[in-house]
């Protein structure tokens, strides 16, 4: 399953004209760009899981909900779909937007519950030693660089956390998130899927130290 060309630039002609007519005018369109992209998310998530457990795929509606958003704008100028992992005992999630000149894959704990948080929080605080050693694969560095991305961050430790703890870096974020852009041309290349995939997989160590710190206490014994 390969995406079109004309997929991308219906998204780029809906970015420079956001608006309900020029959409109704181009309705055809948009239906054929969304059947393309849903066909292809479809693909990414059989190949997920030949070496995953996936509960749920969701591609997002292109409609803004204008209430709760600060861009005002109608649509939204790109095609997104997540990927939720099975079970309490899988943890994470993984994520693919395809956008002209903004496409992307992430994975990872966006925004977790204050339980959760807190528990990967105490982790680090007695030891982010395998943490450290995730962010220093040769694997993960390759697709994701040496660092987790967070939709926001503190300015100091948390509540009840040493300011001054070595690894206040981690401490600091309020999710864990791996994240690898892609160029247009990456997007039309007919092995696309394959190159997600491959990236996909390299969650995995990522996701599977993560689910076992959020389904054990820090003695290291199971709470399911």
């Amino acid at each position: 399953m390969k995406l079109d060309t004309a997929t991308l630039q219906f998204l780029e002609n809906l970015n420079k004209n956001n608006n309900r007519d020029w959409f109704l005018d181009h309705k055809p369109t948009y239906e054929k760009a969304r059947n393309n992209v849903k066909s292809f998310f479809q693909e990414v998530h059989s190949k997920l899981e030949e070496h995953d457990e996936i509960e749920k795929s969701k591609m997002m509606r292109i409609y803004r909900d204008v209430r709760f958003s600060h861009d005002k704008t109608p649509y939204k100028a790109h095609f997104s779909n997540s990927y939720t992992r099975l079970g309490t005992s899988l943890r994470g999630g993984y994520f693919l937007q395809i956008r002209p000149g903004g496409s992307f894959l992430a994975g990872g704990f966006w925004e977790p519950n204050k339980e959760d948080l807190f528990r990967i929080r105490k982790e680090i605080e007695q030891d982010a030693s395998e943490i450290r050693a995730i962010l220093k694969d040769i694997d993960f560095q390759k697709h994701f660089g040496a660092s987790f991305h967070s939709l926001s961050e503190l300015k100091t430790a948390p509540r009840g956390f040493d300011k001054n703890h070595k690894d206040v870096d981690l401490l600091r974020k309020k999710g864990f998130i791996a994240m690898k852009k892609f160029t247009d041309k990456q997007v039309l290349d007919k092995n696309f899927a394959a190159q997600v995939n491959g990236s996909f997989i390299a969650l995995r160590p990522f996701f599977n130290l993560f689910s076992d710190i959020l389904t054990t206490n820090l003695n290291g014994e199971s709470i399911l």
